[in-house]
Formats: structure tokens, C-alpha cells, sequence
């Protein structure tokens, strides 16, 4: 029994490192014939004032980056009913994705079709159906509450690494790190379907930012972007909120915790200068790095190494055994507490570059308001 149980343990990782190895492979050698399709069919994304290329670039990528997801999940996947929601979830994002690289969406035509596409995983019992509170144990979600709950995250998410890919390779390391972090955790919580999944997103990630990352040769445009967020928001119900893991409620919010604080910051900018929160603009934070002088390479740089203090506080958080059986351990919670003060020291860094720098810096200030006037 221990010994079957150990040699499925052993398959499960060894169908993660399989799906993401695979998942690679397909993205690096597909997305070059992705790109110069979409020269063909004019796919491009011009320069302009918001934009921070200055040369035509391909978007598209996305349908590089769903066959790099789809055909690794068909492999390697058990194909259960959820998995199929989540897969044909994932069809449709990238469509409603595609669309809107070929001819532009209205707002609410593109939100309509996220709110389909969310809407799938559901339907096929993906939903956030209990979740424990810390201290407060697990809690009983009803359909009518879990299901809106799940769209509304899912459809979050989505638009949150939306608006996250404006910086070559930002969008794509983001959401590796977001993938590899996932895995490991779903692993743990003995969650095979969604670990493997979610390793698959870190795969594809990594053989995009191949030809993704600054000078960007393709884009991922929406269809990329939609498809990345649909699949890191649902497999963070599926694998991580929808189990008796104490802290899993926070696993999500800590590794996702940088596109969420962009997307709040932005909105709350957009609703302060009284600015439809639907409308691009320049003030994400990438914008707001190279506008204080970074180049496009360091800001993503930076804003990676950013993520990935937050993964390893989410890891701490799983892994370093701080309070077990009842007990504090004060090795592990110091350990722990570290890792935390880490990841928040980088979060007041990137504050202090983004605030105090700009206040210290006149022609930072000069430039910010002569945007929002022209906005």
C-alpha cells in the first residue's frame, strides 16, 4: 500500500515535469510560425504614445501559447469533467482573446465573452464550493454564492494579466512564476490534475519569453493574456481554494499579488481623475518604471524578482511547519517570519521607487502631469 501509494506520488511529479518539459518544446518551436502568420494577416502592433515599442511587433502569440497548453493537458491530464470545463474555459478565452487581436472588442463585447468564458469551468463543477478561514475553520459556500464568486475571480484575473502585458516578457515571467509556484503548492495538497496544469502554464511561459522577452519579436496579445488568466485563476480554485489547507485563501493573493495590486492601483487612479476604468492608459507599473528611467529589460526584471519574493513567502507559508500540532516552533517561525519581512521589504522598495523617487525627481512629476492633462 505505502509503495503504490509512493510510486503514484513519483507519477504525478514525473507527469509535471513532463508537461511542463513538452509544454516548452511546443511554444519555442510554434511561436515563430505564429508570428509570421500574423504579419500576414496584418496582426501587428503599431507604435504609439501609450505603447513602449518603437518597431511593429506580432501579436498573436496566444495561439502559439494555447496549443503549448492544450496539447500537454490532452497528454498528460486526467480527463475528468472538471478538466474538460477548464479546457473548453480555455478555448474560448483564447477566441475572445484572438478576436480582439484581429479586430479590436468593445469593452463590453470582450467582458461578455470573459464572463462566458469563466462561466464554463462552473458549469462543469469548478467553483469555489467551501474554504477555510484561519481560526475559523472550513466554511460551506451555496451555489449562489460560489458561482458568481468564481466568475468574478476568474474574469478578475483575466484582466488583471491583461493589463499587465505592456512590457516585453512582463506578462509571460509573471505568470511562469505564477504557474511554477501553483504546482508546487497543488502537489503538496495532493492535487495532481491541477499541479500538472499549472506546470504546464510555467512551461509555455518559459518557451514564449524565448521570443517574448525585450526586443520582443511577438506579442501574446489578448489571446495570450486571457488564456494565461483563465487558466491561473481556475486552477487556483481548483487546486488550492477548494481544499482544508488552513492558509490555502491566501496562496492565490500572495502569488498573484502583483498583477492585483497593479490592476488596484490603476482602477483607483482611473476613478480619482474621474477616467472610465475601461480606457488604456500609462499608469501601470511598468509604465511608471520606465518613466522614472529603468529600461524595459530591468523593469521587468525587477517586477519578476518582486513576484517571486511573494512566491517564496506563499511557499513559506505551506512548507515551513511554523505551528504544528498546536504548537509554535520558534526555528520555523522565525524562518518563516523572514521570509515574509523579505517580501515585504521588496513591496516597500518598489513603493519607494515608484513614490519617493517620483517626488524627489521635478521633471518625474512635470511628465506625469502633463499626461493626465493629455489624458
Amino acid at each position: 500500500m505505502v509503495g503504490a501509494a509512493l510510486l503514484g506520488e513519483l507519477g504525478d511529479h514525473l507527469q509535471v515535469v513532463y508537461g511542463a518539459a513538452l509544454a516548452l518544446a511546443i511554444v519555442v518551436v510554434f511561436t515563430p510560425a505564429v508570428g509570421n502568420l500574423a504579419r500576414r494577416l496584418g496582426v501587428v502592433d503599431q507604435p504609439d504614445g501609450r505603447r513602449l515599442h518603437v518597431i511593429p511587433v506580432p501579436r498573436l502569440g496566444g495561439i502559439a501559447l494555447f496549443f503549448g497548453v492544450i496539447v500537454p493537458a490532452l497528454a498528460f491530464l486526467n480527463f475528468e469533467r472538471e478538466t474538460r470545463g477548464l479546457l473548453l474555459g480555455a478555448a474560448v478565452a483564447t477566441i475572445v482573446g484572438a478576436i480582439d487581436d484581429f479586430r479590436g472588442l468593445r469593452w463590453w463585447e470582450k467582458l461578455g465573452g470573459m464572463l462566458a468564458a469563466a462561466a464554463i469551468p462552473t458549469g462543469f463543477g469548478t467553483w469555489i464550493d467551501h474554504f477555510t478561514f484561519p481560526v475559523l475553520g472550513i466554511h460551506e459556500l451555496p451555489a449562489w454564492v460560489g458561482v458568481p464568486v468564481t466568475i468574478v475571480w476568474i474574469v478578475a484575473i483575466m484582466n488583471m494579466v491583461n493589463f499587465l502585458d505592456g512590457l516585453d516578457g512582463l506578462a509571460a515571467g509573471v505568470c511562469g512564476i505564477a504557474g511554477a509556484t501553483f504546482a508546487v503548492i497543488a502537489l503538496s495538497l495532493a492535487k495532481p490534475n491541477p499541479a500538472i496544469f499549472s506546470a504546464i502554464v510555467f512551461g509555455a511561459c518559459l518557451g514564449f519569453l524565448r521570443h517574448n522577452f525585450y526586443p520582443a519579436r511577438i506579442f501574446m496579445g489578448d489571446s495570450g493574456a486571457l488564456l494565461l488568466g483563465f487558466v491561473l485563476a481556475a486552477v487556483s480554485v481548483q487546486g488550492l481554494l477548494k481544499t482544508a489547507a488552513v492558509a490555502a485563501l491566501f496562496f492565490p493573493l500572495l502569488v498573484l499579488a502583483v498583477p492585483i495590486i497593479d490592476t488596484g492601483f490603476v482602477v483607483a487612479k482611473r476613478l480619482k481623475y474621474r477616467q472610465p476604468i475601461y480606457v488604456a492608459d500609462r499608469e501601470h507599473l511598468h509604465h511608471r518604471f520606465v518613466r522614472i528611467g529603468f529600461s524595459q529589460r530591468r523593469a521587468a526584471v525587477y517586477i519578476w524578482a518582486w513576484c517571486l519574493t511573494l512566491a517564496a513567502a506563499a511557499l513559506a507559508t505551506r512548507f515551513v511547519p511554523f505551528h504544528k500540532h498546536g504548537r509554535w516552533h520558534v526555528g520555523a517561525t522565525a524562518a518563516a517570519g523572514a521570509i515574509g519581512l523579505v517580501a515585504l521589504a521588496a513591496s516597500v522598495y518598489m513603493v519607494y521607487l515608484l513614490e519617493i523617487v517620483k517626488l524627489a525627481n521635478p521633471r518625474i512629476r512635470r511628465r506625469e502631469a502633463q499626461l493626465r492633462k493629455s489624458a
